[in-house]
Formats: C-alpha cells, sequence, structure tokens
C-alpha cells in the first residue's frame, strides 16, 4: 500500500511546519503549499518536503493539485495571525483566512477529498467567561482576527452538513517553544509573540522587553497564558487526522497545557535557562488582553487520546533557546 498524501497549507511556517514533521515521522508523504508572505524556503527545505509556492485563493492551482496528486486530506495553517494587524486591515484577513480557506474547501468537495484538520483560535472565545476554558464555551471574538477563525469553524460545520466534509478543529492557546532537535522553529518577522521576543532580548537583538500592564488582578499583576510546546501541537493535529481517516465525525479540540504562566514567571525562567541579562520595560496595557487564558484540553486527552510530552515551561524555553541561538545569534 502507498504512502497516504497529505496537503499542509502553511506548512513552511512555524506550527506547520511542524506539523509537516510530524506527519513524515508515522509514515505520511507531505505535500506543502505556502506563499512564503511569512512562511521559510529554508525550513521546508530542511524537512524535505515537497514546496508548491502558491496561495490558497488561487482555484486554478489548487484544481490542478488536487486532479494531479493523490492527496487524502488537507491540514491547513495557511492564515495571517497578527491580531493588531487584523484590526487596522480586516480586508487583508478576510480574503486572505475566510476566502482562501472557502477557495480551498471548495477544490476539495470538487475533488471528492473530505478530510479537512483546520487550525483554529482560542482568540474565537473573546473574553473568557471562566477559567479554564472548556470547547462549550461561548465564541465572541473581540477582534478579526479570531472572527475570521469562527467564520471558518462555521463554514466547515455548513460543509459537513452539504458535502459530508469532515473537519477536526484545534483552537490552541499559545504556541513555543521548538523542535527538540534544534531542526526547525519559530521565526515570525515582525515578531509579536512573548517566548521569542524574551529571547532575541537575551540574545541582545533587543534593548528590552516590554510588559504591558502590571495591574491586573493576577499573583503578581501580569497576564497569565497557557504555552503549549509546538511539538505537543503538531502531535494533536497527527491524531486529529487519523481520528477522522478511521471514519469518525468531525470534532472541536482545545489544545492548551491547562495550566498558565505570568509574563513575569516566564521571563523570570528565561533568565535561568539562558544564563543572560534581560531588561525589562513596564508599558501600559494593551486593549483586548484578558487577565487570563487557559484552556482545558480534556476533550482531545480522552477522544484522541493526546499526551503532551513538553508541557514544562523550562523544557519549552529551552528548545526555543536552542533555536534561537542557532537562528539569530
Amino acid at each position: 500500500m502507498s504512502k497516504q498524501t497529505i496537503l499542509v497549507t502553511g506548512g513552511a511556517g512555524y506550527i506547520g511546519s511542524h506539523a509537516v514533521k510530524a506527519l513524515q515521522l508515522v509514515g505520511y508523504e507531505v505535500l506543502i503549499l505556502d506563499n512564503l508572505v511569512y512562511g521559510h524556503q529554508d525550513i521546508a527545505q530542511t524537512l524535505g518536503a515537497e514546496l508548491i509556492v502558491g496561495d490558497t485563493n488561487d482555484r486554478g492551482l489548487l484544481d490542478k493539485l488536487f486532479s494531479d496528486r493523490p492527496i487524502s486530506a488537507a491540514m491547513h495553517f495557511a492564515a495571517y495571525a497578527y491580531v493588531g494587524e487584523s484590526v487596522n486591515q480586516p480586508d487583508k484577513y478576510y480574503r486572505n483566512n475566510v476566502v482562501g480557506t472557502l477557495s480551498l474547501l471548495e477544490a476539495m468537495v470538487a475533488a471528492n477529498i473530505k478530510t479537512f484538520v483546520f487550525s483554529s483560535t482560542c482568540a474565537s472565545y473573546g473574553v473568557p467567561q471562566q477559567i479554564p476554558i472548556t470547547e462549550d464555551h461561548p465564541q465572541a471574538p473581540i477582534n478579526p482576527y479570531g472572527a475570521t477563525k469562527l467564520m471558518v469553524e462555521r463554514i466547515l460545520q455548513d460543509f459537513d452538513v452539504a458535502y459530508g466534509l469532515k473537519s477536526v478543529i484545534f483552537r490552541y492557546f499559545n504556541a513555543a517553544g521548538a523542535d527538540p532537535n534544534g531542526a526547525i522553529g519559530e521565526d515570525h518577522n515582525p515578531e509579536t509573540h512573548l517566548i521569542p521576543l524574551i529571547l532575541q532580548t537575551a540574545l541582545g537583538k533587543r534593548d528590552a522587553i516590554t510588559v504591558y500592564g502590571s495591574d491586573y488582578a493576577t499573583p503578581d499583576g501580569t497576564c497569565i497564558r497557557d504555552y503549549i510546546h509546538v511539538t505537543d501541537l503538531a502531535e494533536a493535529h497527527v491524531l486529529g487526522l487519523q481520528y477522522l481517516l478511521k471514519g469518525n465525525k468531525s470534532e472541536i479540540f482545545n489544545l492548551g497545557n491547562g495550566n498558565g504562566f505570568s509574563v513575569k514567571e516566564v521571563i523570570d525562567a528565561a533568565k535561568k535557562i539562558t544564563g543572560k541579562p534581560i531588561n525589562v520595560v513596564m508599558g501600559d496595557r494593551r486593549v483586548g488582553d484578558p487577565p487570563a487564558l487557559v484552556g482545558s484540553s480534556e476533550k482531545a486527552r480522552k477522544i484522541l487520546n493526546w499526551q503532551p510530552k513538553y508541557a514544562d515551561l523550562n523544557l519549552i524555553l529551552q528548545h526555543a533557546w536552542q533555536w534561537h541561538q542557532k537562528r539569530h545569534a
């Protein structure tokens, strides 16, 4: 029996590339589709997967891919994900994240491919009403980025009813860390994620890390977030794919560690891991930042038998530091 081929959109990006590696490790052939706006050609080359440079809005390209290749399923990471930019340029986000996904789904239905794993976000919940957040928590996104992901979730539910397209939707919390072997990792431009910003400060690439708000109703006054190792995240996507390929119904899962760390705790841990001084500047709160975001992943553990291997914050930071020294030193 030949290997199944999985199309991974955004597979040259941060989370997508780790999913590509996880798929390869269990024997799938992987075809990456990435427009390289935020993805990295060298990361795709490191993985040894075939890279098609193109966009999900290019219906002709999608139709050709699905007719020429024996693709069994798609794993979709090709989205813009800067919250602030989504507020200032909502058109960019709706065109790529919603229209691009709709184009991909229509091409899949036309090619009779009915298995789809979708990268969604905890941003679709908005400001949490309770912690930890479970999958039945109301969804009320407070920015266009979260709104685009919620819109795709609804499209997927409708496509299931109309066309029998089965999906697993993963709403995840703060992806962090890097491949434990140091081969691939996080490299955004611009960078907005806390851990890379801290590590770039440790490397001397930035003068300081800004902490936005120190007066929240949390133990040390700084925001609390749920950090999940990107390798554990990727493993969940493989389990979600295998769940669908066995003929199971569509499902939605949170992915997080179920415990949160404050901004101050992350900075203090990074100082120990790196052995470097990290300058901190205190800033004002940002609009729309909830005091705490922590997710319950009990459903994924129960149904997918997902077991995170790297839940420890120190391990997440060690792997990220190893990668950042290699990539940016």
